[in-house]
């Protein structure tokens, strides 16, 4: 059976292209695609950007890209690479943050201090049906006259606590909206690992959580906004790494990186 890199060299070499036409159709340089066709995979920064450039260069081929990455994965990448893979499932991440969020909405400030100020206003009213029954005419007056400030006020109190939790809320997460102005590869992970999207985009994606790590094919056709901030991204060809948060972004390091 033919390795990785005769396979691509044959496939390339089959449909005509030199490396300059691959080079300027995937963004991949022309020394990481060399590389890839000699099997000189330590020249590349890393196994993460490996499997990324064989699955782009084997779809441009239109060849089966997941039979050569995991062709890769069973003979070149050692068991410790497998070790260090973070791995959330899916089913157990996403629904967990879901149901924190509707408890943390429900469980705020808002309804507490509404129930107190109707038990109040409740008081309020039966203290003055007292001092009316008790202090004829004038007290009826003062009974009309005061429930209706208690009440007015204690709506008001009762809004604005309903309205600051979710202020709160919107502080802990960010919103992150990737649009590629062509195919470019993308994954996502959430800071506990979970992995929201592994694949080459061609159409805007939003994603949500109080972490978000990115990893991007290149940056000469994306652009990032984070709670609708551009983030600030050198144009580049070859894969960038970065970890958003409400607070701010940084860059990964090649261990770091999401999907690896």
């Amino acid at each position: 059976m033919p390795s990785i890199g005769e396979t691509l060299r044959e496939a390339r070499l089959r449909q005509g292209v030199d490396i300059a036409e691959v080079e300027q159709a995937t963004k991949i340089r022309a020394k990481y695609l060399r590389a890839l066709e000699a099997e000189e995979f330590d020249r590349l920064p890393g196994s993460t950007f490996v499997r990324t450039f064989i699955r782009t260069y084997a779809e441009y081929l239109g060849l089966d890209p997941q039979l050569l990455v995991e062709e890769y994965r069973a003979t070149h990448e050692s068991p410790a690479d497998d070790e260090i893979q973070p791995f959330t499932p899916p089913s157990a991440a996403r629904p967990r943050g879901r149901e924190g969020r509707r408890r943390g909405l429900g469980g705020g400030g808002g309804p507490g201090r509404g129930t107190m100020v109707a038990a109040a206003v409740v008081g309020i009213l039966v203290l003055l049906l007292v001092i009316g029954l008790i202090g004829g005419d004038g007290g009826e007056e003062g009974a009309d006259e005061r429930p209706a400030g208690a009440e007015a006020d204690g709506s008001r109190r009762g809004e604005k606590s309903r309205g600051e939790p979710s202020g709160s809320e919107e502080t802990d997460v960010v919103a992150l909206r990737v649009e590629p102005a062509a195919e470019t590869y993308l994954c996502v992970e959430t800071g506990d690992g979970e992995e929201l999207v592994n694949a080459n985009v061609t159409a805007p994606e939003t994603f949500e959580g109080q972490t978000l790590r990115v990893l991007l094919g290149n940056t000469l056709a994306v652009e990032l906004t984070a709670n609708g901030e551009p983030v600030a991204l050198e144009e580049s060809p070859d894969p960038v790494g970065r970890e958003i948060t409400p607070e701010g972004d940084e860059e990964l390091s090649a261990e770091e990186l999401p999907c690896q």
